[in-house]
């Protein structure tokens, strides 16, 4: 009995224990459960589906990846509102945040005649100052506004050389707005002239850096044409334009494409300007070709609101009454109709035949310009010499006429608008008579055609015949009458025959004397900048090999330094030294070794292919994405590769005619950033002193 006791007590006790332990399981359980369900509950309602929840005895664990440290409070926050918050364990993370980008780097600069006004971001390690002491120099005593801002970032590739083309632009273009960053340039400018647009575009598109998109939008007045003058004619040689204006583009589609549909096959130039008689131009000239290609041949010329209708000499009476008859209806009601029905012309040119009275002038493609045939008197002979004269020279002017009191009344008025027609062309001649006049001849002016047609359109009237044969020859085009590479290294190569480019000795710093040298370069480059060549640096013979190499590539880079900073676009130039090779005098003499120390430049190619001079009427010229008719230049380009003689020297020996050391030889440390040039830097084995035979 005692001993049933004893063991009964021990396991009462276990009994209990074990209760009690299911009890406390079965309550933290419990109370895991209601907390993970309750808090999973309320982050799902707030929208923080992101979380993950685990309870640990009393503990209540989040975990997951927060979008942002926002999110990551307000769910902690919200497992807090369940249970109480020192329960919650934070184990959220946050995705590492993104390294802030560099801001865009751009500038604005606005410039008119009020001043210039910059705008934009620029780097701060940019020279600012030098930046502004630019502006200030062009802007010289209007007013600049300056509102860049600053941010320490980088400085972005090709951001100087981008910064340096738009100072040129701005300082090019007296109005105009430069939109620049690190990868473009968009420009906006008016011109005065066409000429001028032209040439701008040109000029800007030569400069502009290649590591940067170029988009050029420059606008011309429309010119002011008076009267305003369209001249259409088919002869021999085709269906073609002497003249052409028209007052919108679809008014000059629409003239060109009747000009077509009567069979003209050349590109036609219609110039658009202001002055047009009537709305209706479009209409009345379309109306006016179709009567010629009706006619199959003759001329129609509008001069403002006149229009003279010439059938060919063999037209029939008949066709040409009826054809007249047709077009006077069709016309407009402002347009006033001059028919003529020609007899048939025959130019003797020589002044002196058995046909009708002449005048003749011819000049030569050297200026000279010969007057001979009939003038009506000495008043008449005085006028038309000083009016020849003062157009031509008082030097190229020889008169041979003789007088004829019978000649017609309007004879004076034949002559001097002749006179007057011919000062447009090259070479040519003009031949007048009581029916007709006639010019023809060559000129580099594409517009010299329509300026003769207008000339005699309103000078003669509007009811008077006239033919006009005028040729433009590119080669006589000023504007394409660029050097040849040839030309270019000879004319560089004689200017440093007559002074050398000299440098500090034993340095590559060009001295302040060769100044002028560079500069006469410099103005030679400005019409060679598509000719590929290399500037050549050579050093005599005496000092290490090596050294001298390294020398004549530094001095060579110099010179190219140094015509980048006068603004010369030098991408199809490059500088190479080869030190002491290719002596061209005894490197044993005082006199040869100088003259074996030279830069020399030479052509590197047979073909180069040059930009343009000509430009479309009234689109907007770009590079990247171009909307008008593309400029063209052409050069002779056929050249030898043989080395042009240079005669330019460098220093290499010290005062007294000690030589000196070769090796502080270095680029010019002045010159500026400039992408796509290499500057050198010598790079030995031994920099130690080298001893140097005395002389």
């Amino acid at each position: 009995m005692r001993l049933s006791q004893v063991f009964l007590v021990p396991a009462s006790f276990f009994i209990a224990a074990l209760v009690s332990l299911l009890a406390a399981n079965l309550a933290v359980s419990t109370i895991e459960r209601t907390s993970q369900d309750g808090v999973r509950d309320e982050l799902f309602l707030q929208g923080h589906e992101w979380a993950s929840v685990e309870a640990d005895g009393l503990q209540v664990v989040l975990s997951g990846v927060a979008p942002s440290e926002t999110a990551r409070f307000r769910a902690l926050a919200a497992a807090g509102q369940v249970v109480d918050s020192t329960r919650v364990i934070d184990n959220v993370t946050i995705p590492a945040a993104e390294a802030i980008k560099p801001p865009r780097f751009s500038i604005e600069i606005l410039r008119n005649d009020a001043g210039i006004s910059m705008i934009g971001l620029i780097p701060a390690a940019s020279d600012r100052d030098g930046l502004n002491s630019d502006v200030k120099a062009i802007a010289r005593d209007s007013h600049v506004t300056d509102l860049l801002e600053t941010a320490d970032y980088p400085v972005p590739p090709n951001w100087d050389e981008v910064l340096a083309f738009a100072v040129y632009a701005l300082e090019t273009l007296p109005r105009s707005k430069i939109s620049m960053d690190a990868d473009k340039v968009a420009i906006t400018a008016l011109a005065d002239s066409e000429e001028q647009k032209a040439k701008w575009a040109r000029d800007l598109k030569r400069s502009a850096p290649r590591s940067a998109l170029l988009s050029i939008d420059i606008s011309a007045p429309r010119p002011v044409i008076t009267p305003f003058t369209l001249r259409f004619l088919i002869d021999e040689d085709g269906p073609r334009f002497d003249a052409c204006s028209a007052h919108t583009t679809v008014g000059r589609a629409r003239i060109v494409s009747a000009a077509t549909e009567a069979g003209l096959t050349k590109a036609a130039n219609c110039t658009i300007g202001l002055g047009v008689p009537s709305p209706d131009w479009p209409d009345a000239v379309e109306t006016g070709i179709r009567a010629v290609s009706e006619l199959g041949g003759g001329s129609i010329t509008f001069s403002d609101a006149d229009v003279t209708l010439v059938a060919p000499d063999t037209t029939s009476q008949a066709t040409f009454d009826r054809i007249v008859g047709e077009l006077e209806n069709n016309l407009p009601d402002l347009y006033s109709l001059h028919s003529v029905l020609p007899a048939p012309v025959k130019i003797d040119g020589s002044g002196e035949g058995s046909g009708p009275p002449e005048f003749v002038a011819t000049r030569s493609p050297e200026g000279l310009v010969q007057m001979r045939g009939r003038l009506t008197d000495e008043t008449l002979r005085s006028a038309t010499e000083s009016f020849a004269r003062a157009k031509f020279g008082s030097g190229n002017v020889y008169p041979a006429t003789r007088l004829d009191g019978e000649l017609p009344n309007d004879w004076p008025t034949r002559v001097l608008a002749g006179l007057e027609a011919l000062s447009f062309l090259s070479s040519g001649s003009v031949v007048v008579q009581p029916e007709v006049v006639d010019i023809r001849g060559v000129t580099g002016d594409p517009d010299a055609s329509a300026s003769v047609s207008r000339v005699l359109s309103e000078k003669l009237g509007a009811s008077e015949n006239f033919q006009v044969d005028v040729e433009y020859q590119e080669k006589l085009d000023p504007r394409l009458a660029l050097p040849t590479p040839e030309q270019c290294a000879e004319s560089i190569n004689a200017i440093m025959a007559k002074q050398k480019i000299t440098f500090a000795p034993g340095s590559a710093n060009i001295e302040a004397t060769a100044a002028g040298t560079i500069d006469e370069i410099a103005e030679i480059m400005k019409d060679c900048a598509d000719v590929r060549m290399e500037i050549q640096g050579y050093t005599d013979s005496q000092g290490r090999e090596e050294m001298n190499l390294a020398l004549s590539q530094s001095r060579a880079q110099a010179v190219l330094n140094a015509l980048l900073t006068r603004r010369v676009l030098t991408t199809n130039l490059t500088a190479k030294g080869y030190g002491e090779a290719d002596p061209i005098a005894d490197n044993s003499t005082e006199d040869g070794r100088e003259a074996n120390r030279r830069i020399e430049f030479r052509l590197l190619d047979t073909t180069v292919p040059s930009e343009g001079a000509t430009d479309a009427d009234d689109t907007a010229d770009t590079t990247d994405t171009s909307a008008e008719q593309q400029d063209t230049d052409t050069a002779d380009a056929a050249t030898d590769d043989t080395t042009p003689t240079g005669a330019d020297t460098d220093a290499d020996t010290g005062e007294n005619g000690a030589p000196s050391s070769d090796e502080d030889a270095e680029a010019d440390p002045d010159a500026p950033p400039f992408s796509g040039v290499d500057v050198f830097t010598p790079e030995t084995d031994d920099t130690r002193p080298q001893p140097r035979p005395e002389r």
